[in-house]
């Protein structure tokens, strides 16, 4: 047997405001609320325990934020490539990372270090999220 789908987990102190945060990063939405409830809010849960948002294609895998009492303590063993500019070199590969890291500060992202182009990979620019979780624009 195969598998046919890829759910990311994202273990976070405030799954609902990281997962936010990923949602305007990826263009990425929340489910609608069950039937019969107005929104998420009306859901008998621990509020702000989980949160899950999807690709609105559907091509992109599902994303899941689950509240844990531990922080972050160590760099990610796994991390998140934002592909945003694909087949882009040079200089315009380089404006067009800095034009997406300038879209992401405002939301609570930070900037870390710009790996220029070494012959084999091309420039890439690391980033954290709001909880400290790395991710590359590329």
């Amino acid at each position: 047997m195969s598998v046919k789908q890829v759910q990311v987990t994202f273990d976070c102190a405030e799954p609902v405001r990281v997962g936010r945060f990923w949602c305007e990063v990826l263009g990425y939405v929340p489910p609608p609320p069950p039937e019969g409830l107005a929104t998420w809010d009306d859901v008998s849960f621990e509020q702000g325990s989980w949160f899950a948002c999807s690709d609105p294609s559907g091509v992109g895998p599902r994303l899941y934020f689950q509240r844990v009492p531990e922080g972050k303590v160590v760099k990610n063993r796994v991390h998140l490539d934002v592909r945003v500019v694909t087949g882009l070199v040079g200089e315009e590969r380089l404006a067009a990372l800095e034009a997406e890291c300038a879209r992401l500060i405002p939301l609570g992202a930070v900037r870390g270090q710009l790996l220029l182009a070494d012959g084999e990979n091309e420039s890439c620019l690391n980033m954290q999220d709001v909880e400290g979780n790395e991710f590359c624009l590329d």
